[in-house]
């Protein structure tokens, strides 16, 4: 049902699609969508979230809209792609289908945070935005340990060039591309460590949503569940 980092010592995890009772195609723990039955949706994560020992009542969660906005966290959903906090037992929660899920932890401070990170929030540097909103609560970066969950590998990303000019044009380095298909791990790093994240704070999953265990909106042609990222303090 959830798999762990290594380097986030908090309450945390980024979902598999086993455990839930959704039906095919979003069997089965379906976490999000709006074609699953929601009273589906709904019980999976209450199951979920019970899993690891949280309350959905202290769930804040977004309206997610490929961008860079990040939102000081609070119970219920807002518009934007990042959540960040230093309250105890609230509960940041993104969403995923192929774009990458960030958590954030500074253990000394007391602070997280939670991205979502497809190409358009990576090409705007929302881990960037995500550690700046830390830094104000208190957070240090040589403190921040960052994990990045799930998502479409680079040989499955393939993109149009004029998305290949948008990270030219916003400064990130040739390595992060190879012809026509993008390495968001990669870029996600640049954007890490020109934030001043240590390299050996960085955990990465390395593991494919085009593999079975996951969602993956691509694959799938767009009919598919939603996996969450999850962290609390």
């Amino acid at each position: 049902m959830w798999l762990k980092s290594p380097n986030i010592n908090c309450t945390h995890g980024f979902s598999t699609r086993e455990g839930g009772i959704s039906k095919a195609p979003f069997d089965s723990l379906n976490l999000g969508g709006s074609e699953d039955e929601p009273s589906n949706i709904l019980e999976n994560r209450k199951s979920a979230l019970a899993n690891l020992k949280l309350s959905i009542d202290n769930l804040s969660y977004l309206k997610q809209v490929h961008g860079n906005k990040v939102c000081s966290a609070k119970i219920g959903q807002q518009e934007g792609d990042a959540l960040v906090t230093d309250q105890k037992n609230l509960v940041l929660a993104v969403s995923i289908a192929d774009c990458y899920p960030l958590l954030f932890h500074d253990n000394i401070n007391n602070v997280i945070a939670a991205a979502h990170a497809g190409w358009r929030g990576t090409v705007n540097y929302i881990a960037q935005n995500a550690i700046n909103e830390m830094l104000k609560l208190g957070a240090d970066e040589k403190n921040i340990q960052v994990a990045i969950g799930q998502g479409i590998c680079q040989n499955n990303f393939e993109v149009g060039n004029e998305v290949i000019e948008q990270f030219a044009n916003a400064g990130f380095p040739s390595s992060c591309w190879k012809e026509n298909k993008i390495d968001l791990i990669a870029c996600n790093k640049f954007v890490l460590l020109q934030s001043k994240i240590p390299e050996q704070n960085i955990w990465v999953m390395n593991r494919c949503t085009f593999e079975s265990d996951f969602f993956s909106y691509r694959q799938d042609k767009g009919k598919t569940g939603r996996m969450w990222a999850v962290i609390a303090v």
